[in-house]
């Protein structure tokens, strides 16, 4: 009885590792070249894409290989243009990815893990277990897709990155940066760093471990609060990585990189929305120059987690910009489609 041999995806293999495949088949090594251009600079989803290639070289990959391109599942369109995809794996999971248009950009929003192990009580994602991380091309194929659908819906390139989806991505560094090699690599989709962010709770010693590997990318920090008891109780990281922790680390970052932090920051009803929780902030910020994001909050149920008050939010915005720290307040986009911070995966 013939037995199936279980194919590799081709794009495990590296540049070098494709020329040894040709070569020990008696193939030309250039070949390796025009396959990995293929794969990364043209996103090919099938080797019969590959056209300059001759269909016995094509028979031969397809004897040997696969791709195990995601597939979009499911897409959404909000009222306000965002855009949600259900991302569909090699192995039938599913992560979720948001195209987010504003007048002067378009942002992919990522994720980087098949569910969350940092159990956020806020967010939708945290409700999941981890299952897996994402490998590199997954990441990459989500930013492939939301591309396509700029160029598609929106008639306009993708401009910007963000990796605040499903997942912590410094819980899948390796994954990640490999993922960010292939976006902005000129045979890949050349893409500059400073149009990525990476969005993490904050680990500290992943925080440093960047510094010392000197991404060229932004990094933000989900903060939402700048009070220890009150961080730990809606965000059990920080119980591992306290706020001091997180200053010291990020004081590291600054020094390395010299690139400000950008601070996310909910303002929640009877959490965090009295003064002391402001002047809290406002010492936090004192540590590095930094921007910070007020984000609207997305309910994921009826639960504890409401929406702060305009007034408390404006308190925030006034007091941070009173001793010079930029505060924006930012409007939460695909709210109806449950494409907003914290929603994803809140009805998949």
């Amino acid at each position: 009885m013939q037995t199936t041999i279980e194919k590799k995806d081709v794009r495990k293999l590296s540049l070098n590792e494709l020329k040894d495949f040709f070569t020990q088949r008696g193939e030309k090594s250039f070949r390796a070249q025009q396959v990995y251009e293929w794969l990364w600079k043209k996103s090919a989803k099938d080797f019969d894409q590959m056209t300059n290639l001759s269909i016995s070289t094509r028979e031969l990959l397809k004897e040997h290989f696969t791709i195990n391109h995601i597939r979009v599942d499911n897409m959404q369109r909000s009222e306000d243009g965002t855009i949600k995809n259900a991302v569909k794996l090699y192995d039938d999971l599913i992560v979720e990815s948001v195209l987010i248009p504003t007048k002067d950009r378009i942002t992919a929003c990522v994720s980087s893990q098949v569910g969350c192990s940092l159990d956020c009580k806020f967010c939708a994602t945290a409700r999941l277990k981890r299952m897996r991380n994402l490998s590199p091309d997954e990441i990459y194929d989500q930013v492939v897709a939301i591309k396509q659908q700029a160029e598609l819906f929106f008639n306009r390139p993708l401009t910007n990155i963000v990796f605040m989806g499903m997942g912590e991505p410094l819980l899948n560094y390796g994954n990640v940066l490999e993922a960010i090699n292939k976006i902005t690599s000129p045979d890949g989709l050349n893409m500059a760093s400073k149009r990525i962010t990476l969005s993490t709770v904050g680990i500290a010693k992943m925080i440093k471990k960047m510094a010392d590997d000197e991404v060229k990318f932004n990094l933000a920090v989900s903060l939402h609060d700048a009070i220890n008891e009150t961080r730990s109780a809606i965000m059990p990281i920080n119980e591992t990585n306290p706020l001091e922790e997180l200053a010291e680390a990020l004081i590291y970052w600054y020094k390395k990189t010299k690139r400000k932090v950008t601070y996310e920051y909910v303002v929640w009803k009877g959490i965090n929305d009295t003064p002391e929780h402001v002047q809290a902030l406002v010492k936090f910020c004192k540590h590095i120059p930094c921007k910070v994001n007020l984000i609207e909050y997305n309910p994921i149920d009826e639960g504890v987690f409401q929406q702060g008050s305009p007034e408390a939010v404006q308190l925030y915005q006034t007091t941070l910009e009173r001793n010079g720290i930029v505060a924006r307040i930012r409007k939460s986009r695909g709210k109806d489609i449950d494409a907003a911070c914290g929603q994803l995966a809140n009805k998949s």
